[in-house]
């Protein structure tokens, strides 16, 4: 009997009430949302699911390191990490491309960028070619 892949999002915010906002878009699009609101919950969480696209706040553990964007992709390298953020300065979306992001979404955008930034991705698309100083263009 041939395996069926449950589509799963895993979304990673600290405010639970956007959380709850963005896990609503995010079910029409997978099977199964999986909320968390700390660091070590989403990289357990991701390595025990392995889901097919992680939403993760910039601010997750609120400190400027990045360090959780390197610990999810080197335990999950396949997933799709589309991190969000209020911030909307180019040089945060290059820093964060820079460690590996695979999309970057404003929060004051999500309604109408998330769904279409994650269609892109699950079709094998690029997500906005890079226009960071040092990164090579798509």
């Amino acid at each position: 009997m041939p395996e069926h892949k449950v589509s799963c999002v895993l979304l990673a915010d600290r405010h639970h009430g956007m959380s709850e906002a963005v896990r609503g878009m995010l079910a029409t699009l997978f099977e199964t949302a999986v909320m968390v609101a700390d660091e070590q919950s989403l990289l357990v969480t991701a390595r025990r699911l392995q889901p097919d696209v992680a939403v993760v706040d910039i601010s997750l553990t609120g400190s400027a390191s990045l360090g959780w964007l390197r610990d999810l992709r080197a335990g999950c390298p396949e997933l799709e990490v589309i991190v969000i953020s209020v911030h909307d300065e180019e040089s945060v979306r290059c820093e964060v491309m820079a460690e590996g992001a695979s999309a970057f979404v404003v929060k004051r955008a999500i309604s109408t960028e998330l769904l279409p930034a994650i269609d892109r991705l699950r079709a094998g698309r690029s997500v906005g070619a890079s226009t960071c100083k040092g990164e090579a263009e798509n």
